[in-house]
């Protein structure tokens, strides 16, 4: 498992990217999507909503389980990922490119997200 290196992570399993204006893009991490298994539904936050870091704003099922999805920063929904919503299998076959979830404005970064080494570490 390879963790992209600009990539900043949550215990919870979620990716961050740099904010670029302001905005950066979540999605789940390679490790949680292979431990959900083939994901066959995804409920994605709303355009407008506020999400707050660590708490719950969508849902994952795959075949094996149902898994909630947590906001690993606190701001506004600006962009939610159709694609995936469209084609769940996203999220297993390209979970740090097609497969992002939504884009936020962020308001607020917890001093608790990991780099790639730390989450590689804190994954095995």
């Amino acid at each position: 498992m390879s963790n992209p290196q600009q990539l900043r992570y949550s215990k919870e399993h979620e990716w961050l990217s740099a904010a670029e204006d302001g905005v950066s893009t979540v999605g789940i991490t390679e490790h949680a999507a292979n431990a959900l298994g083939d994901v066959v539904y995804v409920q994605l936050p709303e355009l407008g909503d506020t999400v707050t870091a660590g708490e719950t704003c969508g849902e994952l099922e795959s075949t094996k389980s149902v898994s909630d999805l947590y906001s690993p920063v606190s701001g506004e929904v600006t962009e939610v990922n159709d694609d995936v919503v469209n084609d769940p299998s996203l999220v297993n076959t390209a979970p740090f490119e097609g497969g992002w979830l939504f884009k936020v404005r962020v308001a607020e970064e917890p001093a608790d997200l990991l780099s790639a080494d730390e989450y590689t570490e804190f994954a095995s």
